[in-house]
């Protein structure tokens, strides 16, 4: 695991210090910054994808897929998948079962800037 504090570190959930101030708690340019200051953009919708892994082909390959076909990804079993919001990734995760549906924990959250893919 690489140090949070270099470039391009990464930050896992038990790295957060629980008795750190929350991001709507901090001061910003001089000014308390509360949650009730983002309301405006609670409503704002934002688009969620948690991504198992790429394969790449050719138009001749996809017109072979057939039902049943295997599709190879890019991925090893229990490797992290990606999460991206809005086509930027800020996290790393692992598909869970959540009443027969599936759900993604966040096991890992990306820094600006550490997004490298």
């Amino acid at each position: 695991m690489s140090d949070p504090n270099s470039p391009g570190g990464e930050l896992t959930l038990q790295q957060f210090d629980p008795n750190a101030p929350l991001a709507t708690e901090a001061v910003v340019d001089g000014y308390d910054k509360s949650a009730s200051d983002l309301a405006p953009v609670f409503d704002v919708p934002v688009n969620i994808s948690a991504v198992l892994g790429r394969a790449s082909l050719s138009v001749a390959q996809l017109l072979q897929l057939a039902q049943g076909s295997v599709l190879e990804l890019d991925r090893k079993i229990g490797e992290a998948i990606d999460i991206y919001v809005n086509n930027r990734l800020v996290a790393r995760g692992e598909v869970v079962v959540v009443d027969e549906r599936l759900g993604v924990t966040m096991t890992e959250i990306i820094k600006d800037g550490d997004a490298a893919v």
